[in-house]
This record gives structure tokens, C-alpha cells and sequence, in this order.
């Protein structure tokens, strides 16, 4: 029996010397503590049983549990060395592996890319309790581990009122923890953060300058601010995504302003549904004249002359709606998803798809192919329907003769024909090189952007982006952070019909095949 005690105690200090390896709280007495009784016990039993240890010792028995024990100890040996190998590794040469399906463990490609671009070091003060460190420092550590410039320095408020005070930071705004981002004499606090808002403030400490956006109104637009803004249907959380890029955004009324203001980087004409006054076509166009960013989101069988302008600038809108029964929200035949991307600054980086609640065909005019790229396509099986009164009025669509078959395209980026052939970039640039060349955007579907729909999916990426490119900021052209969400399989109708019959009758069927050889098989054996 004491040697069975001594044993336990033992083995339980060895595997607390284990864990301190692995870093894990070990109290030093403890682990001695159970030595020195293992120890003791063990010399204890081996004395008072000397004569039987020695009797057994000379038996076959002893032989042949010392050869496969001593196998089993430098097993035991050998794996410990391994895990212990590996543990050394580990802390010289980091690597890590994200398993989720949306990457939520991983930093986003646009956090990466404002890490690189990173000139000065960025100092990070997380105020939390010790008891709330851990979950901040998870995050810290992601972002430490991409860049060294990123210098964190973990502080209880608790004990440090005296850093508190000097950081000038209101003691009430700690709560439960807050983050200090410091660069050199701006900084940004953040609560609760997140990548999001951690990257975000990195976004606005590192862009010195602020690009303006203006969004039209007068049309019937969709709000950004004030009345409507914060329904399912308004424009405020794309103005806020905006605003998280540290752009500046204004409302614009053409018709009481007559121009657009000299400091437009670009205007946002958002779901307009209500005709434009001549003045306002002038000014638009006079804007693209002298280099200007448009872009524009026209939904189905909106009652605007804004399609008159894209075409005279090279951009077709089809008079019709987007029917897709293969690749759409929940079977919504009207809210496809977007199939494919097309090769262009905007989706260079998108790999998930975009959703659209019921778009139009958008594509380049005859003659105006190669100043444009198309950005999303719909589904091979999907077609832009014509008969938009059957379809409206009495919910039956088919694909027709008169009907676009798919894949079609729903939104094209490029530069705008202006006097008939020449553009900015090829007519006025050669006489003035500081002159921008015009850009233009244009969308089949303004609810991508809605708030009821810009964080589904990519949609947020997709609508900055294009914000981003007609600004001229390509290097903020990214995907942001990823949030997580339920894993989805999206299947077509064939692919569900072809897994329907493999489980309920192939399967089934080569098993019943297999069972009845097999049976047979055994039948005719020799001696049955």
C-alpha cells in the first residue's frame, strides 16, 4: 500500500511539473510537497517488503512485467519529449490556423492592410481588470503578431488612477474597460472594442485627410440623415460606414445649390425616384466634365430621367427586373445573389457573395464596352424579365424571347463617355495632367446599401469599395472584419435533387447489393 501512496504522489508531482512548463499556475510547494511524501512513502514500502520485492524480483513474472514496462515508460518518454519539443517550438516560431468558416479568429484583409502602412508605432493602453484581460488580450495579441509597430501595455484602472489622470481620460468613461489608441498626439478611445472599431481607429489616427462625399437629394433619395434615415429602407448605417473609412459626407440639393460644390470628391445618388430639373442634368454633367466620382444606385422601374443621362454617358439600364430561382435569398426568386465578380479594383478581393432585394440589368452601351467593367453577374439560370406588369401585377415570371438570359449583370464601373467620345482622361488631361479623370458607378438596386441589408453578407464591402475607388483611395480597398454567423451550404435545385436520390436510393440500394453478395457468398462457402 505505501507503495501504491508513494506512487500517486509522485506521478501527481510530475505532471504539476508538466503543466509548469506549459505555463499553467503551479504553486513550487505544492510540487515539493508531493515529492518529498512520494519519496518518503516509497522508501518506506520498499523497506518494510524488502524480502518479498526480492523474492519477486527472481520470478518470471518480474521479467516480463519489467520488459513491457520499461516499453511503456520510454513511450511515455518519448511523447513527453515530443510535447515538450513542440512546446519550445511554438514559443520561437509562431504560426496559427483559423478553422472557422467565416475567418472571425483571423485579422480581416483591410486590418492587414492598414498594419502594413503603418510608418510610427501605434500605442495601445487596455484599461481592464485583471479578471477581463484575457478576452482583450486575445484580440491585442492578433494584431501584435501582424506588426511589431503595435506596442500594447495592459493596466488595472484600479492601480493606475495616476495613468488615468495623465492620459486625461474622464474616469467615468473606463466602465468596464476601455482602450487607449495613441498616435502620436491624436488618439481614439474605444469601449467595448471589437477588430471593427480597433481598426477604425486605426483608419482615422493614420488618414490625415478628410475626402468628402456629398449624397443627392430632391429626388426622392434614399435618407441619410434626419427623418427616414434610421428605417429598414434608409441610407444611415452606409453613412456610417463611410464615416468609419474617416470620410466626411453632406446632403446635396442641385436645384437650390445649381452646381456641385468644388470639394465633392464624389456624389452618391442613392434610389432616386422623382425626375430631375434640366439645371440638375447640367450640373451633373459639368461635374464628370471637370473629373468628377458618380455614383448612382437606380432600382427597378423607378420613375427617374437619371437613366436618359447614364446612357448618353455609356451606361445601359435595362428596363427590367432580375428573376433568380437558383441562387437567391431563401428561395426569393426577385433577391438574387451575386454569382461571379468581374475583374476590377472594387471586387478584387471579394470571394463571398453580395445580395441584392430586386435589381435591374446593368451593363455598358453599344460603343461604350471598354470604358466599363461589369462588377456582378447573376446566375447562368437567372434572366432580367421584361414583362415587368405579369410580373408585378400578377407575380408569374418566364423566361422569354425578349428576356436578357443570365448571367446578368447588375452593376459596371469605368469612365463616362463625355461629348460624345472623348473623356476627361483623353481630351482635357493632355492640356492640364493635374486634372482627375472622370469616374462613374453605376447599380441596378439601391437596397444593397439600405440598412436592412448592408451587413448581410459582403454587401458593406462592396458599396465602400466602390465609394473607395471613386475617391481614388485604391489602397482602402479591402474586406473588413468578418463577424460570426451560422455555417450555411448553398445548393442548387439540381445539386439538392441529386443528393436526395444518392441518400434515399443509391445508397440504400448498393448496401441492400452488398448485404445479399455477401450473404450469398457465405452461403457457397466449402463446409456449409
Amino acid at each position: 500500500m505505501l507503495i501504491s501512496l508513494g506512487l500517486v504522489f509522485v506521478l501527481f508531482a510530475l505532471l504539476s511539473v508538466f503543466l509548469l512548463l506549459f505555463g499553467a499556475p503551479t504553486d513550487l510547494t505544492w510540487i515539493w510537497v508531493n515529492f518529498v511524501i512520494g519519496v518518503v512513502l516509497l522508501a518506506s514500502g520498499i523497506a518494510s517488503n524488502a524480502n518479498e520485492i526480492r523474492e519477486w524480483l527472481r520470478s518470471g513474472e518480474s521479467r516480463r512485467i519489467g520488459k513491457y514496462g520499461s516499453s511503456a515508460v520510454a513511450q511515455a518518454a518519448i511523447a513527453i519529449a515530443i510535447v515538450v519539443l513542440l512546446s519550445l517550438l511554438a514559443n520561437r516560431y509562431h504560426w496559427r490556423y483559423d478553422a472557422s468558416q467565416a475567418h472571425v479568429h483571423s485579422l480581416s484583409d483591410q486590418t492587414q492592410k492598414v498594419l502594413a502602412g503603418l510608418e510610427r508605432d501605434v500605442e495601445v493602453t487596455a484599461f481592464f481588470q485583471k479578471l477581463d484581460q484575457p478576452a482583450v488580450r486575445t484580440l491585442l495579441d492578433r494584431y501584435r503578431y501582424v506588426s511589431d509597430k503595435v506596442k500594447v501595455d495592459y493596466a488595472d484602472p484600479n492601480a493606475r488612477p495616476d495613468l488615468i489622470e495623465r492620459m486625461k481620460i474622464a474616469p467615468e468613461k473606463i466602465g468596464k474597460g476601455l482602450l487607449h489608441v495613441q498616435l502620436g498626439d491624436e488618439t481614439v478611445d474605444i469601449s467595448e472594442p471589437d477588430e471593427e472599431k480597433l481598426t477604425n481607429a486605426l483608419v482615422k489616427l493614420t488618414r490625415t485627410a478628410h475626402k468628402k462625399a456629398y449624397f443627392l437629394t430632391g429626388h426622392n433619395e434614399r435618407a441619410v440623415e434626419g427623418k427616414g434615415a434610421d428605417e429598414k429602407d434608409g441610407f444611415a448605417r452606409a453613412a456610417d460606414a463611410l464615416r468609419d473609412e474617416n470620410y466626411r459626407f453632406e446632403t446635396l440639393n442641385l436645384a437650390t445649390k445649381g452646381d456641385v460644390p468644388d470639394d465633392a470628391d464624389v456624389v452618391i445618388i442613392a434610389g432616386p425616384t422623382q425626375p430631375f430639373r434640366p439645371e440638375e442634368h447640367a450640373a451633373l454633367q459639368r461635374y464628370l466634365e471637370r473629373g468628377g466620382a458618380l455614383f448612382a444606385m437606380v432600382d427597378p422601374r423607378a420613375h427617374t430621367d437619371l437613366v436618359a443621362d447614364l446612357d448618353r454617358w455609356g451606361v445601359a439600364l435595362g428596363d427590367d427586373a432580375v428573376v433568380d430561382r437558383v441562387q437567391s435569398l431563401f428561395g426569393q426568386a426577385m433577391s438574387p445573389m451575386a454569382a461571379e465578380y468581374g475583374t476590377h479594383e472594387i471586387t478584387k478581393d471579394l470571394r463571398e457573395v453580395t445580395l441584392f432585394p430586386m435589381t435591374r440589368s446593368v451593363q455598358p452601351r453599344k460603343g461604350a464596352e471598354s470604358r466599363f467593367v461589369e462588377l456582378v453577374k447573376t446566375s447562368k439560370e437567372s434572366w432580367a424579365e421584361r414583362d415587368l406588369d405579369t410580373l408585378f401585377n400578377q407575380g408569374r415570371a418566364e423566361l422569354g424571347a425578349d428576356d436578357l438570359k443570365g448571367p446578368v449583370p447588375i452593376a459596371v464601373a469605368g469612365a463616362p463617355l463625355l461629348d460624345g467620345a472623348k473623356t476627361v482622361a483623353a481630351a482635357d488631361k493632355k492640356d492640364d495632367p493635374k486634372k482627375k479623370e472622370a469616374r462613374l458607378v453605376v447599380f441596378g438596386d439601391s437596397d444593397f446599401a439600405a440598412n436592412e441589408t448592408i451587413d448581410a453578407y459582403r454587401n458593406r464591402d462592396l458599396f465602400v469599395n466602390s465609394v473607395n475607388w471613386l475617391l481614388g483611395d485604391v489602397e482602402a480597398i479591402a474586406v473588413r472584419p468578418n463577424k460570426s454567423r451560422a455555417s450555411r451550404l448553398t445548393l442548387s435545385t439540381e445539386q439538392f435533387t441529386q443528393i436526395r436520390y444518392l441518400s434515399l436510393f443509391v445508397l440504400p440500394e448498393l448496401i441492400a447489393v452488398v448485404g445479399v453478395l455477401a450473404w450469398w457468398s457465405r452461403r457457397r462457402a466449402p463446409g456449409r
